[in-house]
């Protein structure tokens, strides 16, 4: 029992520790004496904002875009524009982790941070400067990219800064430090915009736009992609919005204009005309965005972990007619409560087609297949249970830990069906 309960805190820790960033796109182009940034966000939540910050007893005002409530520190910023035509993009990547050399200062909370650096700076020499001073390892999911009005840019990974002054240039979910043009290639939504920008670069709205509609992602299985894209002139503090990949409509601000209103927070969906893939996204339930049913599972994680760990021993102690069950339930209660946990602490499995491949781990990978195999041993299950209670086999606890183990099994499954996890 002592086992068990460590596993449930175990459990309880890793369910609830931060999720990783969601995969984002971004380029810059600085063309006739102007400069544009391009953010494209692609995350499941439904809770986009955008938001002015007046500058206060700082240097500068500023706006920022983002979905991902920070409680007491407001929204974390995806991207953002001060006053002085500094902007940046916050990109979702993977840098192994390493030892920090010398006495760096801690940050204590990445929202606060990457705002202190659009209210400080002006240059992205500045923001050098300014970041260097502190232990980035906290952003090892993620990368940095500062760019100012002149068209310099900054690129920020937490261990290393890379200046840049070409005219266009593109980001997405990796460290152009450790990371290859080939491999960079690979991923779809920069490669994209490394092609239409070799055959055209123009700065009106209409090719920034196109621009960005090409690096966005829609993907199939319920139509998620590319919550919120944001356009930020430079030189002019103009933005231009687009929500839900829905490139037809915007919202334009200036930013002079809305920080005179003071500091206010806007919801960016009720800024456009109701978007059915949007409420289809925002009615699809899962273990991240509906309490009832991750506590659901986790107790269903519990009890068949626990069971397992019971048929096992009841296979070893007690010699009784079909044994050999025993040792299935057993298999099976362990390699759900791990499957459990997977969904648990891999949100991207919700909206990616069955079987779902990750790329940083095989065994989630193999996990892909439980759903199937649960769905094709259950009625020999059924059978077995129905057998066992009518002759009276096992014990009467050994009979109804079966019984609440099959019940579990079905109303896993229709889980499973719902998330479209099994793919047969």
């Amino acid at each position: 029992m002592r086992k068990s309960l460590n596993y449930l805190f175990l459990f309880l820790f890793l369910v609830f520790k931060k999720e990783s960033s969601h995969s984002c796109s971004m380029y810059k182009l600085t063309l006739h004496g102007k400069t544009y940034v391009g953010c494209n966000e692609d995350a499941w939540r439904i809770t986009p904002r955008i938001w002015f910050e007046t500058k206060r007893s700082t240097a500068y005002g500023a706006a920022f875009t983002g979905s991902r409530f920070d409680g007491s520190h407001g929204f974390a910023p995806q991207s953002g524009m001060n006053e002085a035509g500094l902007s940046f993009s916050r990109l979702a990547s993977f840098t192994p982790a390493r030892k920090t050399h010398g006495r760096l200062k801690p940050i204590l909370n990445q929202t606060e941070f990457l705002k202190q650096i659009l209210h400080s700076c002006q240059t992205v020499e500045e923001v050098e400067s300014f970041v260097c001073q502190f232990d980035r390892s906290t952003f090892i999911e993620d990368v940095l990219i500062y760019t100012d009005k002149s068209g310099k840019y900054l690129v920020v990974e937490p261990y290393s800064t890379q200046f840049g002054t070409k005219s266009a240039y593109v980001l997405s979910n990796f460290c152009p430090s450790i990371t290859s043009q080939k491999s960079a290639l690979k991923l779809d939504r920069y490669r994209k915009g490394i092609e239409l920008l070799k055959l055209k670069q123009d700065t009106t709205l209409l090719f920034l736009r196109s621009l960005s509609d090409s690096m966005h992602v829609c993907r199939p299985k319920i139509g998620d992609g590319t919550l919120l894209t944001s356009i930020w002139n430079l030189n002019d503090g103009k933005i231009h919005l687009y929500f839900y990949h829905d490139y037809r409509r915007n919202k334009t601000f200036d930013l002079t204009q809305e920080l005179q209103k003071g500091d206010h927070l806007l919801s960016v969906e009720s800024l456009f005309s109701k978007n059915a893939e949007f409420e289809k996204l925002g009615s699809y339930k899962t273990t991240k965005n509906t309490l009832w049913i991750m506590w659901t599972i986790m107790a269903f994680s519990f009890v068949l972990f626990c069971s397992a760990l019971y048929f096992l021993t009841s296979f070893i102690r007690q010699k009784d007619q079909y044994n050999y069950v025993k040792m299935l339930l057993f298999l099976l209660g362990f390699v759900l409560s791990f499957y459990v946990f997977i969904l648990c602490t891999h949100q991207s499995i919700f909206y990616f087609q069955a079987p779902y491949v990750d790329r940083f781990s095989k065994l989630v990978s193999l996990a892909a297949y439980i759903p199937n195999i649960l769905a094709l041993s259950l009625l020999p299950i059924f059978y077995w249970n129905y057998l066992v209670i009518k002759g009276k086999y096992w014990t009467l606890i050994t009979r109804n830990l079966f019984l609440l183990n099959n019940v579990i099994y079905g109303i896993l499954l229709c889980f499973f069906f719902y998330w479209r996890l099994c793919w047969f």
